[in-house]
């Protein structure tokens, strides 16, 4: 595949996706920070009521993840190649399930608990709006549909982010920390929606997961490690409202 195809196909597979994030995450920045109020000020829902009636949100909330995972399976379907599956490519895999789970749990430690004390700081320092992560509605389905919202974003991010955008850019020849910057650099970007804090948290975050993946070549602890830390965020959110108002209200 030549270099200009490789490039229109990176460009549409991100545009399909978290490309397209980022953009909107950056307009979204500049309208906040031109509103007039401080970032802190301010607030970012996710996982969100698509309808007051609750079997059309739950329907909308499915179809959501659903269609969501398509560009994940372009991307995986674009990586395949004859006598090589594209999961084995990326390290997609359960063929040692105890190492991964190991692994993916030490990493969301790692990354999670100095996560929550830089979200903190951003908030006292203005830098970071308040994120609602789970303002659904409660019902029998809720914690179940936050979990599968949690599996997809570490789905999407991870296959595409890491996976297949280092594949491609190893094809452009690009060295080992130019891609681990630019994979870190576009998974802080599309989070600027939640402030400039939470930029450089995710950015950071996608330098070790970066780091790991350049390291073992296996995506199936990342997805384990962003799994739990988003499934911990969306389910435990009431729990930290409660408990610290002040910053997470």
């Amino acid at each position: 595949m030549t270099r200009r195809r490789i490039w229109w196909e990176v460009a549409i597979v991100l545009g399909l996706s978290l490309g397209a994030s980022a953009v909107y995450a950056i307009v979204a920045l500049i309208a906040d920070l031109s509103s007039g109020k401080s970032l802190a000020d301010q607030s970012a829902a996710l996982n969100t009521s698509q309808s007051a009636t609750p079997w059309l949100d739950v329907t909308y909330q499915l179809l959501g993840v659903f269609f969501d995972l398509f560009p994940v399976a372009l991307a995986i379907y674009l990586l395949w190649m004859p006598g090589r599956s594209a999961f084995e490519a990326i390290g997609l895999t359960w063929r040692r399930p105890g190492r991964d789970l190991g692994t993916g749990l030490l990493l969301a430690a790692a990354i999670g608990i100095p996560g929550l004390a830089f979200y903190a700081l951003g908030r006292l320092a203005g830098i970071t709006v308040s994120v609602q992560a789970s303002p659904l509605d409660p019902h029998w389905w809720t914690i179940p549909l936050l979990v599968l919202s949690a599996v997809r974003a570490a789905l999407q991010e991870e296959i595409i982010v890491v996976g297949y955008l280092f594949a491609r850019l190893r094809e452009l020849e690009w060295g080992k920390w130019a891609t681990i910057i630019a994979s870190a650099v576009l998974r802080g970007s599309y989070h600027l929606y939640q402030g400039v804090g939470p930029f450089f948290g995710n950015a950071v975050m996608g330098v070790v997961f970066g780091w790991v993946y350049s390291r073992w070549g296996r995506t199936a602890p990342l997805v384990v490690a962003h799994a739990v830390l988003d499934i911990v965020s969306f389910v435990g959110y009431p729990v930290a409202v409660a408990a610290f108002p002040a910053i997470f209200r």
